[in-house]
């Protein structure tokens, strides 16, 4: 997601992510970490035809998760095995030395760089060997001060009832039939996961802090940005609301594999409204008592108490914060300064992010921008595309030198997310722009792994971005992101740890 702007269009996303190779570490196994003997029960394809269509989100955008059984085609992965040992602690905690993040892969059951995709489309889901597929949490929360017993009454959302007859709910828990049981879109998610071969493990971005401020303050209100931090993240009532549903989300997870991403961009805004997070106000221990009553009523506690719920409700869940490249002031992504210091930059970052509980992650999630760089040049941004020769910034070494520094301050490794889906044989017109991205790094997974990158997943952030496609089809990329991952799966992959 970019400084400037969230998915204009686009809540609900899914993705999937490609591991080639034997369950072997390459680095050492982890022992305790979170995912262990569970990588093959989750994951994948979404929602069972049972389910309705989802509510309408506070960006217009609704969706409920699409059925994907079948088998997946193509290549070889480890999907089925995954390390031994107990839950509950860390993963990524720098114990594999030069080889950072051998142990999450490991815990996953891979030893090769992930390669991911976000569609709603099965087909498309389908036409490579993916083993992990996310969908973003979002849209709103139910109004009262708990979840909700059902859907069918005394359930609203925004003011609106997530029965049937209310034709949709922007809560996430009530998209489906009001028949069913609050919580299938995730239930569902996991267990139609198991279907294609390899196994997928499901991964949710957790996205509702925004959703839920601009929906208590109106459409009209400017949201986005510090305000999330001062009035969103302190406000007793939205937060009371909003550690319920990340309890319930968990338990909907349960003892399944999964990767929880928590909150894009929103750390970032924190970052800029305060360098410290232990004395940026949050409500935490007052509002949820239950779950992390001795921890700090802070920006640091909420991050804290977070990752802290997984390990208590998810506790075979890998979890990781965002960074984002233009947090500590200027975009690192976009610089074109030769004497910026893009690692100390990093370090900045990273420290922030460790005291919002970061150090007790498994992953962090970067990305490199939520627009097709075509569009972007289109909107007047002259940065957008990064040069492939790594001669002129920006470029892509630029900020593969910024996770490098950020994953080993941190001592976790780094997931990249939502990444373009454009390629050069686009028109730059609407859903078909260019972007150099995903080209470039099936071109140089050696990079990705020298910087202690798991993988890639590739998605359009918003309407109107390229998507991805089977070959032929005129709605999509043309197959190009499918093709790539084919070859790359057939080729063995890239080892994480050359």
């Amino acid at each position: 997601m970019g400084q400037c702007g969230r998915l204009r269009g686009g809540l609900w996303a899914i993705a999937i992510t490609l591991g080639i190779g034997s369950a072997a570490s390459c680095g050492g196994s982890s022992g305790n970490g979170p995912g262990a003997g569970q990588a093959s029960s989750s994951g994948g394809a979404s929602s069972s035809g049972d389910t309705s269509s989802s509510g309408t989100s506070s960006s217009g955008t609704s969706s409920s998760g699409t059925s994907s059984s079948g088998t997946s085609s193509g290549g070889t992965s480890s999907g089925d095995t995954s390390s031994s040992g107990t839950s509950g602690g860390p993963v990524g905690d720098g114990s594999a030395g030069t080889c950072l993040g051998a142990d999450v892969l490991s815990a996953m059951g891979k030893s090769k760089l992930l390669v991911g995709l976000s569609t709603g489309d099965d087909a498309v889901a389908d036409a490579a060997p993916f083993d992990i597929r996310y969908e973003y949490i979002s849209g709103g929360l139910f109004d009262a001060s708990s979840v909700c017993a059902s859907c069918a009454s005394g359930c609203t959302a925004n003011g609106k009832t997530c029965a049937n007859s209310g034709g949709g709910c922007a809560w996430w828990g009530c998209y489906q039939d009001d028949t069913k049981k609050p919580g299938l879109y995730v239930r569902d998610f996991i267990a139609t996961a198991t279907n294609p071969t390899p196994p997928q493990i499901t991964m949710y971005t957790y996205y509702e802090l925004l959703q839920v401020l601009q929906a208590k303050l109106g459409p009209n209100a400017t949201v986005e940005g510090k305000l999330e931090v001062s009035q969103g993240a302190t406000d007793t009532g939205i937060m009371t609301r909003y550690f319920a549903d990340w309890r319930f989300l968990l338990q909907q997870i349960g003892s399944a594999s999964a990767i929880l991403h928590i909150e894009p961009d929103f750390w970032g805004y924190a970052n800029q409204a305060g360098a410290d997070p232990t004395q940026l106000k949050a409500a935490v221990a007052s509002v949820n008592p239950t779950d992390c009553g001795s921890l700090p009523n802070t920006i640091a506690g909420m991050g804290q108490c977070m990752i802290a719920m997984v390990r208590k409700y998810a506790p075979h869940a890998f979890v990781g914060l965002q960074a984002s490249a233009w947090m500590t002031g200027p975009d690192v992504a976009a610089n074109t300064d030769p004497t910026l210091d893009v690692a100390a930059e990093a370090r900045k970052a990273a420290t922030f992010l460790a005291a919002c509980g970061e150090s007790s992650a498994d992953l962090i999630v970067v990305e490199t921008s939520d627009r097709d760089a075509g569009y972007d040049q289109s909107q007047g941004d002259k940065t957008a595309f990064w040069d492939v020769t790594n001669k002129t910034l920006p470029d892509f070494h630029q900020d593969f030198a910024w996770v490098k520094a950020l994953t080993e301050a941190l001592g976790k490794p780094a997931l990249f997310w939502q990444m373009p889906l454009g390629n050069a044989n686009q028109n730059n017109t609407n859903s078909h722009w260019k972007d150099n991205r995903v080209d470039y790094f099936f071109a140089h997974e050696d990079e990705l792994a020298a910087a202690h990158v798991l993988g890639a997943a590739y998605g359009a952030g918003a309407g109107g971005q390229t998507i991805p496609g089977l070959a032929g089809d005129p709605a999509g990329d043309g197959g190009n992101l499918i093709a790539k991952t084919k070859a790359y799966a057939a080729a063995g992959g890239q080892a994480f740890c050359p």
